[in-house]
């Protein structure tokens, strides 16, 4: 039982930063100050394990879901009233997409380090 406490605290560790960061769009309006925020939220949770793959995994989600938001943008079936991104999206959005990227590289390490 103690062994699955730990896990689920790990889990709720890394999954905070993102639930946080969605959060705080209704409550900031302007894309560039919620976009800094972001940043700032990506340190604070880069920090405590400075694990470099982790900045692999950033760089990848940022790359990979902005490829994939703005062609899923174009087809019609999501619109953003912000789009200072690319002309689409607002530009928050590739950055809480890249530290998703890195919870969910975490959360599967710790699911896996639990179930083997």
């Amino acid at each position: 039982m103690d062994k699955m406490l730990k896990m689920i605290g790990k889990l709720i560790i890394y999954a905070a930063p993102i639930v946080i960061m969605i959060f705080l769009i209704p409550f900031i309006q302007n894309d560039l100050l919620l976009t800094i925020v972001y940043v700032g939220i990506i340190i604070l949770s880069l920090l405590p394990e400075r694990d470099k793959k982790d900045l692999i995994f950033l760089a990848f989600g940022f790359v990979a879901m902005t490829i994939s938001e703005y062609f899923f943008i174009k087809t019609g079936v999501e619109t953003f009233s912000h789009r200072a991104y690319l002309g689409v999206m607002p530009l928050w959005l590739p950055f809480l997409w890249a530290n998703a990227f890195v919870a969910m590289k975490k959360g599967i390490l710790v699911l896996v380090k639990n179930y083997e």
